[in-house]
């Protein structure tokens, strides 16, 4: 697999209005965790749609490992010009960070937001550009956004073999644990070192 699209759900799904939330970071890591054996196989473009959220999310993971992977490039490719123009100035910012950073940028449409049919066509045209799909998206939780994307990446599957990858609430939910873990025995091999004032010596 050279291509892979990386989507999700938009922030505003998962709850998060703001890049201080606790919780993307664990995200971030589970799209690391399924990138790098990708990655060991010769993955060398992550292509979002850059939406805030997960997209972004997946854009900054990215960027994070190519220093490991100096093949790795990165792209957003959106449905319309200036998507960003009515965010807040904070999400800008961050936007406009992010696009310094990657490697590729375009817009399937070169007009403002139009309609429906300009998500169509990119998603069209990010499918037939890429190998394969990372959806960070668990029905379980109840439907969103990427339901549909859903749908049609298993319909390509089915008629020419598309790789179809998720990340499920469950695996960030490990992320999460493992990191607490983590914190715990550092916690524990600092008390170990540092018994504190009221030991004896």
């Amino acid at each position: 697999m050279k291509n892979l699209f990386v989507t999700g759900y938009r922030a505003h799904e998962l709850g998060i209005y703001n890049n201080k939330h606790k919780g993307i970071p664990y995200i971030q890591q589970a799209i690391r965790n399924k990138l790098i054996p990708l990655l060991e196989e010769g993955l060398e473009w992550v292509i979002t749609p850059g939406q805030y959220g997960v997209d972004l999310w997946a854009c900054e993971a990215a960027i994070s490992l190519k220093a490991q992977y100096p093949q790795l490039k990165c792209s957003i490719i959106t449905a319309f010009s200036n998507p960003e123009e009515k965010w807040s100035d904070e999400k800008k910012v961050y936007y406009e960070q992010l696009l310094r950073q990657i490697d590729h940028y375009a817009a399937v449409s070169k007009e403002p937001y139009q309609g429906k049919w300009q998500f169509i066509a990119r998603d069209e045209l990010l499918l037939r550009k890429t190998d394969g799909i990372l959806l960070v998206y668990d029905e379980e939780l109840g439907e969103a956004s990427p339901k549909f994307i859903k749908q049609r990446a298993l319909r390509k599957q089915t008629e020419e073999g598309y790789s179809v990858l998720t990340i499920s609430a469950e695996e960030i939910q490990s992320v999460a644990d493992d990191e607490a873990e983590t914190q715990f025995d550092d916690v524990q091999a600092y008390e170990l070192l540092d018994p504190g004032e009221g030991s004896s010596t």
